[in-house]
């Protein structure tokens, strides 16, 4: 089966998993779901990640995080660039995600990085998707 939009699919996932309390949640992989539970291990989001070995392809299993009495850290999930529609950012425009709260998952030139790195290194891109 072949999905035509595995970022989205990565994300409903995690939506899904981490609404019914689930510790972990495993898919496909790619170098750029890698890359985008890179950054949302690096923002705490999520606990870990790993890419485990497997025929035919290899799966990313992501470690979901939650507070005391399993309060959940992802409040909400929502994909912005679609195959169908993509949004891009220039380096002046880069969302804000709740006044700041939340994170902006940017693809740029330099490599998939939060908002606040995109601001640092002074670079635009698309915007994948919001994470609060």
């Amino acid at each position: 089966m072949t999905l035509t939009d595995p970022i989205g699919d990565m994300l409903t996932r995690v939506r899904n998993a981490n609404s019914v309390g689930k510790e972990t949640v495993s898919m496909p992989s790619s170098k750029k779901l890698v890359e985008i539970a890179r950054v949302m291990a690096e923002e705490g989001y999520i606990t870990r990640y790993e890419v485990i070995d497997g025929e035919p392809r290899a799966t990313l299993e992501i470690t979901l995080k939650y507070g005391d009495k399993k309060a959940k850290t992802i409040r909400g999930i929502k994909r912005v660039s679609k195959p169908g529609l993509r949004i891009y950012a220039g380096k002046d425009e880069l969302p804000r995600v709740l006044g700041g709260l939340g994170t902006a998952i940017v693809s740029t030139s330099k490599g998939v990085m939060s908002d606040r790195d995109a601001r640092k290194a002074g670079v635009g891109g698309e915007v994948i998707a919001y994470v609060w």
